[in-house]
């Protein structure tokens, strides 16, 4: 080493981070092995869903749609994808009668207390749910409602209530006020401005924030476990019977069918979400 290279010091790493085209490389590397470890298992999950036969040593399996018939064909499977399409739709629709006007009240009231109730709102996905199901489940005995239709419905509503208040607050609070005043002074009533003005343009976060609604009660499994066993069967609780009990393609089959509401209703949102709504509703 001469003098020079030693008054110089050791080399910086700084000069890997100067050459693009070792950024790009590592960029590139990074996002392969973020898509390899997301798609992975769901692609592996497609092929056991349209797999006949897997033997060794074959790369690929024999494709074929006898599972996916022995699934549908399965009253049991039929009469959980029945329940699910029933319940999830009817909590949605009784939590949004509920959350709908306190959303837009606590946007655009201000009252005592007003932070720590819409904080609340976070208490059902703070902690573990399973106590809390235990809980309403021994509330739900002395009324009568386990194993009942109702009694899944109210469980299952449990989920929705952070979407359909934190999303319709943040949109409420999005609208410009004065298009309100515009109204108002021009002779609209309080109705009529609420129905002709706000609500139209609330209703791209109205439907995304019941999107997911609908998905939170869609795959709620511990409630409706609890709840709802052994008449009221809904397709995530019907999950754990297949895997259990069933060939392995069998589960995957039903996972790909219980995931096909999900992507229907998030590549929906997508179209309706504007990141303003979520902002504006996740601020105090």
């Amino acid at each position: 080493m001469t003098a020079v290279q030693a008054a110089a010091g050791p080399p910086s790493p700084s000069w890997f981070w100067a050459i693009a085209g070792m950024r790009r490389a590592l960029a590139l590397g990074a996002f392969l092995a973020l898509a390899a470890f997301i798609l992975g298992p769901l692609l592996t999950l497609l092929v056991w869903a349209f797999a006949g036969a897997w033997l060794f040593p074959n790369l690929l399996p024999e494709f074929s749609l006898t599972w996916w018939s022995y699934v549908l064909g399965n009253a049991d499977v039929v009469k959980a994808i029945r329940m699910s399409l029933l319940t999830a739709p009817v909590a949605t629709a009784a939590s949004a009668v509920i959350c709908i006007p306190a959303a837009y009240a606590f946007a655009r009231l201000e009252f005592p207390g007003r932070r720590l109730l819409l904080l609340s709102f976070l208490s059902a996905n703070a902690f573990p749910k399973i106590g809390l199901y235990v809980s309403i489940a021994t509330l739900f005995y002395r009324l009568d409602l386990m194993d009942t239709f109702a009694g899944v419905v109210l469980v299952q509503m449990i989920n929705t209530l952070l979407f359909l208040i934190w999303i319709p607050t943040g949109t409420f609070r999005g609208i410009n006020r004065t298009l309100e005043e515009a109204a108002r002074d021009a002779g609209a009533g309080p109705l009529r401005t609420f129905f002709q003005i706000t609500l139209p343009i609330a209703l791209p976060g109205l439907i995304v924030a019941a999107m997911f609604a609908f998905l939170a009660a869609f795959d709620d499994a511990q409630g409706t476990l609890i709840v709802g066993t052994p008449n009221h069967i809904t397709m995530p609780v019907m999950m754990y019977t297949l895997v259990l009990s069933y060939p392995q393609p069998v589960g995957a089959v039903f996972s790909v069918l219980l995931s096909l509401p999900s992507l229907a209703f998030l590549l929906l949102a997508q179209r309706y979400l504007r990141a303003g709504y979520l902002a504006a509703g996740y601020s105090l």
